[in-house]
């Protein structure tokens, strides 16, 4: 920090405070305009001119000429590609808004911003998209993007979307949509064959549940995706959640609680019994008092060998990324927003299914 006033707090602050802030930096960021206070200030402020003042073409701008975009449906790449997919989802959906639930950051050193930033859109479609025909429905969506920036440019993002909660809201079928993309390919299976297969092969040492998870949470977050998901150890819930934890999963899925979170991940496990899941990423950022918002980035990998909420077993290889951000108070997990694109899920399955 090199001003008086602390960095922007994005959870806790108004609309007004971020597209306007006080002038003054209040952090180091060498290569970034100095027009921005802190980074946070920086993803606020250019989201919200590429997305609401329409200015599209900011995105070459913003954007590295070579940034890689992660995506469960396939990576793309580049300034201008932003650019283009910007144009089409506006053309869809042209009231589209992105409106800014949270920011967590981290500095990853040598001049390098991570920003985890958990968006809500609601909008109309009033023309078609990639999952059908124009409906006129007016639909809300959970988005999180996880961005690395350096010198005012994002040079790498991970994006994931809740897809199947949307198409759902639209009218239609996901496996229907899945299989469609599937016939059409490319391959998602052998797109992420490399990174399942790294995924599946590495040591998986299960991290203990530590002292104090804000002043350790990468400990914290590998002990819960360890010991919760990857170990399948469901009895700790308790330990980790509180009893009135609501949570967010995909395809529009809601929890409140310890039985529904659990209820939950049964399915999912029954689905995917042998899932795996590693951390990639870590950040956090302080909400009010002691309390702190974490944000983790993780992958998973696994077999579609049981019936369920995926359909009847097929045997497809599965690989999914995915983003978790989390509130913590006193020591537990209180809200709990997971996101991933269901629909390029259900596409790996449909995918192994037609090439049977």
């Amino acid at each position: 920090m090199t001003g008086n006033l602390p960095v922007t707090v994005v959870a806790t602050s108004s609309l007004d405070e971020m597209l306007n802030p006080v002038p003054g930096q209040r952090m180091e960021m060498p290569g970034f305009d100095p027009e921005f206070v802190d980074f946070p200030d920086y993803i606020i402020r250019i989201t919200d001119r590429i997305w609401h003042e329409r200015k599209v073409d900011l995105c070459l701008d913003y954007y590295s000429e070579d940034c890689l975009i992660h995506t469960l449906g396939g990576d793309i790449s580049g300034a201008q590609t932003v650019v283009d997919n910007t144009h089409a989802t506006m053309k869809a959906f042209p009231d589209r808004r992105l409106e800014a639930d949270n920011v967590i950051w981290s500095d990853e050193g040598e001049g390098k911003f991570y920003s985890s930033h958990l968006i809500t859109s609601i909008m109309t479609n009033e023309d078609d998209s990639e999952f059908g025909p124009a409906t006129g429905k007016r639909v809300r969506v959970l988005t999180i993007a996880d961005c690395l920036c350096r010198e005012n440019r994002i040079i790498e993002e991970w994006l994931v979307r809740d897809n199947g909660g949307l198409a759902l809201q639209l009218g239609f079928d996901l496996d229907e949509i899945a299989k469609r993309r599937a016939e059409q390919g490319p391959s998602l299976i052998e797109w992420h064959d490399s990174a399942r297969r790294e995924l599946v092969a590495a040591d998986h040492v299960v991290a203990e549940f530590p002292a104090s998870p804000e002043d350790n949470r990468l400990a914290f977050a590998e002990a819960v995706f360890g010991q919760i998901w990857s170990g399948k150890t469901l009895g700790l819930v308790a330990k980790y959640y509180d009893f009135r934890a609501a949570g967010y999963f995909p395809n529009n899925r809601n929890f409140y609680g310890h039985d529904d979170f659990i209820q939950f991940l049964e399915q999912l496990f029954e689905a995917i019994p042998d899932a795996t899941l590693r951390v990639e990423h870590v950040a956090d950022v302080p909400y009010l008092g002691d309390a702190r918002d974490i944000s983790v980035r993780w992958s998973l990998a696994g077999t579609h060998t049981g019936d369920g909420i995926y359909g009847t077993a097929s045997g497809a290889l599965i690989y999914i990324i995915g983003v978790t951000q989390w509130r913590i108070i006193n020591g537990q997990i209180h809200s709990d927003w997971t996101v991933w694109d269901d629909l390029a899920v259900r596409r790996q399955i449909e995918e192994h299914r037609l090439s049977r």
